[in-house]
């Protein structure tokens, strides 16, 4: 399998891509989309929404073995203790498995029902853990039969102040990640300024890969994260989310980001837009 940190082309300028899919709400082979977007890796979701939907390892190693595509899953430390977790991760690696998200998951509401949080791992802790798997040891350092060979990715939010997110950052990649993805980015200038920071915090440029939020906007739907008002509005005078998206992914290129984490859109009710998220692709690959 091919990990995502191999497969980025920042020298060549040519767009790497991860493309963010829901599981579905099914256990049925036949529930996945008829087709997904030409991306390099398909990413698959953690329950999104909070919604009970088919685990992320499983559909990852489902559309590896019924489409032939290269996928990642993601894992969240919110709802298994660091036993399950690790059973988990050895799981996924059986399934032929190598590339997982670690991040930390929505918080439940304080309502009756409501799933308890567990939360023995940070991100940052669940990340040091799947590294020490790679070199072979659990989280009680008793040594597994055979190390594990993830690539590890981790989540960056850019919306959350630059200096907090860049010390975040150098933290998540001493405890082993590999590669970084970030939020919906609306403006390349504070990534560039992110990268800045990264170096005076660190005392180096960030030494790993950085996939950056690309969000197709859906009139009347919804996205991750918040989103400038100015852009919305363009998509209710009836500019096309692909046209602005391809504009928006055009200064991504031209301040030097060429890794793109790809957002389809998101309709109410959690369908998502996997044609126009083709059409930002194959645009991308042409860009």
């Amino acid at each position: 399998m091919v990990k995502v940190a191999d497969c980025c082309y920042e020298v060549t300028g040519r767009a790497a891509i991860i493309c963010d899919i829901s599981p579905p709400r099914s256990g049925s082979p036949a529930a996945l989309p008829a087709f997904f977007p030409a991306a390099d890796f398909l990413l698959v979701g953690y329950c999104p929404g909070r919604a009970v939907r088919a685990d992320s390892a499983m559909v990852a190693a489902q559309i590896r073995w019924q489409r032939g595509r290269e996928t990642a899953f993601t894992l969240i430390t919110r709802d298994q203790n660091r036993l399950a977790l690790q059973a988990h991760l050895l799981g996924a690696q059986l399934l032929g498995l190598n590339n997982v998200v670690v991040a930390a998951g929505d918080p439940f509401p304080p309502a009756a029902g409501q799933p308890k949080t567990v939360a023995d791992y940070r991100p940052t802790e669940l990340i040091a853990v799947i590294a020490g798997l790679n070199r072979g040891r659990d989280f009680r350092n008793a040594a597994l039969a055979a190390p594990t060979d993830f690539c590890i990715g981790a989540t960056v939010d850019l919306q959350r102040g630059l200096r907090r997110e860049a010390a975040l950052t150098r933290r998540k990649i001493a405890a082993g990640a590999n590669f970084l993805i970030t939020q919906p980015l609306y403006d390349p200038a504070i990534a560039v300024k992110f990268q800045e920071i990264y170096a005076e915090v660190a005392g180096e440029s960030l030494p790993i890969p950085v996939f950056y939020g690309l969000q197709i906007l859906e009139l009347g739907g919804l996205a991750f994260g918040p989103t400038p008002p100015a852009f919305w509005a363009e998509v209710a005078a009836g500019r096309s989310p692909v046209e602005l998206a391809l504009e928006l992914s055009a200064a991504f290129r031209a301040a030097g980001l060429h890794n793109i984490y790809l957002l389809p859109g998101i309709h109410r009710g959690g369908r998502r837009n996997y044609t126009a998220a083709q059409q930002v692709a194959a645009g991308l690959r042409e860009g």
